[in-house]
């Protein structure tokens, strides 16, 4: 009976250890999640300092292009006050296509793609916009990497058991995709 009894134990143990890991996995990764989306909001932040700057610049060459600068000056706010992370996706997303409207403003005025002002800024953001894109691969990396773990059996019975779901992955929205339209040369 006494062997009976060490085994159990044993097994009991081997459990109990077992399970503190992935607990301990489920936690880490969670946490690498949080790390990972500061680390796209701090990025993102970047693009964000460096839009005032961008906007007043390109003002100086194509003021009758106001409505596209007060669009990107708002979702910029809009950015700022967001806490929410769904929605701040969709305003990022949309900023990403303003930005994408400003320079493709800026291929009808020769002299402001010529600014160095412009071309400094616009290298600034080019730079930020690839560290962006990077933080998102991480962001993504680790959510996979967790959802693995609270998708994936056995782990997926501590997941089930301590409440840890499944998080979503970083998507561009369909807009984001696509190149914008500038009509003709102005």
């Amino acid at each position: 009976m006494t062997n009976f009894m060490a085994y159990l134990l044993f097994f009991i143990g081997a459990i109990l250890v077992w399970m503190m890991f992935v607990y301990n996995a489920l936690v880490s990764n969670r946490n690498g999640i949080k790390n990972a989306e500061a680390g796209v909001d701090a990025q993102l932040q970047k693009r964000y300092d460096l839009i005032p700057n961008l906007v007043a610049t390109v003002k100086g060459y194509a003021a009758h292009e106001k409505s596209v600068l007060e669009q990107v000056t708002h979702l910029r706010q809009m950015a700022l006050q967001s806490e929410n992370t769904p929605q701040k996706k969709q305003v990022d997303a949309a900023i990403d296509t303003s930005l994408k409207h400003i320079f493709a403003i800026a291929e009808n005025y020769p002299n402001l793609k010529a600014d160095e002002n412009f071309l400094q800024l616009q290298a600034a953001l080019n730079e930020v916009e690839a560290q962006i894109a990077a933080a998102r691969r991480t962001y993504n990396a680790t959510v996979t990497q967790y959802n693995n773990m609270v998708e994936s059996f056995p782990s997926s019975i501590i997941a089930g058991a301590f409440g840890f779901i499944a998080h979503r992955w970083f998507e561009n929205t369909p807009e984001a995709r696509q190149n914008p339209q500038i009509a003709g040369k102005l």
